[in-house]
């Protein structure tokens, strides 16, 4: 806004701006323009470079966690690899084996010798003679 000068020149210039006619132009004004431009187009490359550094750097963290979650696993499976193996191998992982019933196994041979009395008591007194000997 310059001010109004007395001269006739000025004044119809003046009153031709006033009207809508062409404004003077500043010769700087297009410099001005990519200065501005050149200005936000450097924010802009900034800020995208400051989210891109925060994004690598929550992402460093992500693997981080990853990684430790990871070892858990292995650490869990490998716990659990060692109850299997120091558990004993016999029959069910659930369910402990029942003890062996009195009267089986290796006590068979005299098992068969009381069923064998068992049934002589039964015979008559003339059969019982002849298997007793």
């Amino acid at each position: 806004d310059r001010p109004m000068l007395l001269s006739c020149a000025g004044a119809t210039k003046d009153m031709g701006k006033m009207l809508g006619g062409e404004e003077e132009k500043d010769p700087d004004a297009q410099k001005k323009e990519e200065e501005r431009q050149e200005a936000l187009r450097q924010q802009e490359e900034e800020r995208k470079a400051k989210h891109a550094r925060m994004e690598a750097e929550r992402e460093k963290v992500r693997q981080q966690i990853r990684d430790k979650e990871e070892e858990d696993e292995e650490e869990e499976k490998e716990a659990e690899e060692k109850a299997a193996l120091e558990q004993p191998c016999e029959g069910s992982l659930t369910r402990p084996k029942k003890a062996i019933p009195a009267g089986c196994g290796d006590e068979e041979e005299e098992e068969e010798e009381s069923i064998l009395d068992t049934v002589l008591k039964y015979l008559p007194g003339p059969l019982q003679d002849m298997f007793k000997k």
